[in-house]
């Protein structure tokens, strides 16, 4: 058991992975000793830069959510995806762990064996589905070892499917750079760059939007960042008051306390965007060794927040917008007699900055602002469908708030509902279908959807 628990926590690290896939890409392409040592370390170190702005990030959200709630006096359920998958790990801890190798090893076989040759890197995304797979699978009867293959396989096949299905939108996102989406939000990332590409026909980028000169400062993102947030803060902190307030801010005045909190959030952001070039500078030279040596054109699937520096501004709009979206979501939830879904910060910032990047990137400044606009509305319902199926299984205070998670949670779960162990088994094989078809139907060494590449 310990040893699982080492290569567990290992496999949940995306540091480690990153630096560990960069090692082993630098081994096969034979490069000298420091070179293998420094090319691993910068992964790690630049994921671990990363992970610090977004705990920045999340810390200073957190306050504002509770601002929100009680300041607009809103009850209800607040998605959170460490929340629910911490209740499930004291119910399911051994299915998840294993699920969790299963997964990483079933999304290797699958890279080097068909065309979706996509490595998905953020373990803690991983993590977090191997929960949902474990509870919402163990609801429909699965156990033991059945449970977790099954489970595992889902897994390492949505690792592998999900990268490739808006594998064109990331390169257009990315400006061609060899990199692929790993984060369980891609659903809403790819319907925004959808509608962005019907949308958005002559819109300019968000990244042309002229500045007169007198404030030309808002170019700076870590400045626009930071009074985009100290509105935001201090809006809420007077609509909570100031004695809510102080019992966040101690002895600190509510109002300075409301500034610093989102003069922090901008550190935050610029920590992960420092964090995000420290990774790409080594990770995606090293995984040529990968891509030509052991999984041939192998594609690395990293983390939302890498495609943060690519459209800074689409950035804040993407969560602006979301968080519009969430808001509006809500109140139709309320109206129609539903649970509360309450906009969690945190996913409406991660999520739908990513939305806005991806929106931007096909339909410019009207796509960031109307596909992460619909995001942000994915982000309120989808929660609201899953909340019965894990409700059921005694998670009813919180809910998943990717849309991913949703999506997979509510299939599997109206598949249980309705076909039984059946259901289960009818996805598996179209699962499988689509694994393999491409590789008989046009067969290729190039990842599927990498259509740079292709040409």
């Amino acid at each position: 058991m310990a040893i699982l628990n080492f290569f567990r926590d290992i496999l949940r690290e995306p540091a480690f992975l990153m630096g560990l896939m960069a090692m082993v890409g630098l081994i096969a392409l034979k490069s000298p000793s420091h070179k293998i040592l420094t090319g691993t370390l910068g992964p790690i170190l630049g994921y671990i830069m990363l992970s610090a702005g977004a705990d920045v990030i999340s810390s200073n959200l957190t306050p504002l959510s509770q601002m929100i709630e009680f300041g607009f006096n809103i009850r209800g359920v607040v998605p959170n995806n460490e929340a629910v998958t911490s209740v499930a790990q004291t119910i399911l801890g051994v299915e998840t762990m294993t699920i969790l190798i299963l997964g990483l090893i079933f999304n290797v076989i699958i890279a080097r064996f068909t065309r979706y040759k996509y490595i998905f890197l953020t373990g803690h995304h991983s993590f977090f589905m191997a929960c949902l797979l474990s509870a919402v699978l163990g609801a429909i009867g699965f156990e033991g070892w059945t449970l977790i293959l099954i489970g595992g396989f889902f897994l390492g096949a949505w690792s592998s499917i999900s990268p490739a299905i808006g594998q064109k939108y990331t390169l257009l996102a990315t400006d061609g750079d060899e990199v692929a989406m790993g984060h369980f939000g891609s659903i809403g990332y790819y319907i925004s760059a959808a509608i962005g590409s019907l949308v958005g026909k002559n819109s300019k980028s968000t990244e042309d939007i002229k500045v007169p000169e007198q404030w030309s400062f808002l170019r700076n993102t870590t400045i626009s960042t930071a009074l985009t947030m100290v509105v935001f803060y201090l809006v809420a902190a007077i609509a909570a008051g100031p004695e809510f307030v102080s019992t966040l801010s101690a002895d600190t005045s509510p109002y300075i306390y409301a500034i610093m909190s989102g003069l922090r959030f901008a550190v935050g952001v610029a920590i992960v965007y420092a964090g995000v070039r420290m990774i790409l500078a080594d990770l995606i030279p090293a995984f040529q060794g990968i891509a030509t040596k052991i999984i041939p054109n192998a594609v690395p699937a990293v983390d939302c927040a890498v495609f943060f520096p690519y459209a800074p501004t689409a950035v804040i709009l993407g969560f602006i917008s979301s968080f519009v979206g969430g808001l509006i979501g809500m109140f139709v939830l309320g109206f129609a007699g539903s649970i509360l879904i309450i906009p969690g910060l945190v996913p409406h910032f991660f999520c739908g900055a990513t939305a806005g990047v991806y929106g931007n990137a096909t339909g410019g400044r009207k796509g960031a602002i109307i596909g992460a606009f619909v995001n942000g509305l994915g982000l309120a319902f989808i929660p609201a469908l899953l909340l019965p199926v894990l409700g059921d299984l005694g998670f009813g205070d919180t809910t998943f708030g990717d849309l991913d998670f949703g999506v997979i949670g509510i299939l599997l779960g109206k598949a249980g509902e309705w076909l039984g162990n059946i259901g289960i088994y009818i996805i598996i094989v179209v699962l499988l279908v689509v694994l393999i078809l491409p590789s008989i139907l046009r067969p290729s060494s190039i990842a599927l959807n990498n259509v740079e590449m292709e040409e």
